[in-house]
């Protein structure tokens, strides 16, 4: 299954293409790695194992990158949009930044003066994934405990990498905030160290 994610760093937005295992595929399938990278960082991220790097300075994502199973959206508006261009017909884009729908209404428990609310407020993009035969799903985050002691036998042999930009000591979060704000990481994530 080819999926693909849509993230921000700092005011900048990246892909990242991967494989999702699915056990009707067989071991022969090579996995397609795609990240989006300023022309600057082309050789770090491909350092970092991507197969395909597209420079969103000189590309835009949905002219160059087709025929998905499933999008991963955290930045919605019309990132969210053009990410339903990418998908083939029956694909499925998954939001965690677009408008709530009227299935994660039902999933809170909300009322019947919410739930119409948050069917019109997904309204849209609703509309738009059926033009293009695709499906559109709103996913609340939240911290689980138990994901996260499924991720760290992930990381720690390896098979997921985070990349880290830099880390700032605990006594210095307020700086480690505006270095982020300013849009100053390269590539990866800041850290603030709690010990």
């Amino acid at each position: 299954m080819r999926a693909l994610t849509v993230e921000r760093y700092g005011d900048k937005a990246g892909v990242h293409v991967g494989e999702v295992p699915d056990p009707e595929v067989g071991a022969d399938d090579v996995p397609v790695r795609i990240q989006a990278a300023s022309t600057a960082n082309v050789d770090h991220v491909k350092g970092l194992g991507a197969d395909v790097v597209v420079d969103y300075r000189k590309q835009a994502f949905e002219t160059v990158l087709h025929d998905y199973d499933v999008v991963l959206d955290s930045l919605g508006g019309r990132t969210l949009h053009k990410s339903l261009e990418v998908l083939k017909p029956g694909g499925k884009v998954i939001s965690v930044a677009g408008p709530p729908d009227a299935a994660l209404a039902r999933e809170l428990g909300a009322g019947p003066v919410i739930r119409p609310a948050m069917s019109a407020l997904s309204f849209r993009i609703r509309r738009a994934a059926r033009r293009h035969r695709v499906t559109n799903s709103f996913l609340f985050m939240k911290a689980s405990g138990d994901q996260l002691r499924e991720l760290t036998p992930l990381v720690e042999t390896g098979r997921i990498r985070p990349v880290v930009d830099t880390v700032f000591p605990f006594e210095s979060a307020p700086e480690a905030l505006e270095y982020l704000e300013a849009g100053r990481a390269k590539a990866g994530k800041g850290v603030v160290r709690m010990t």
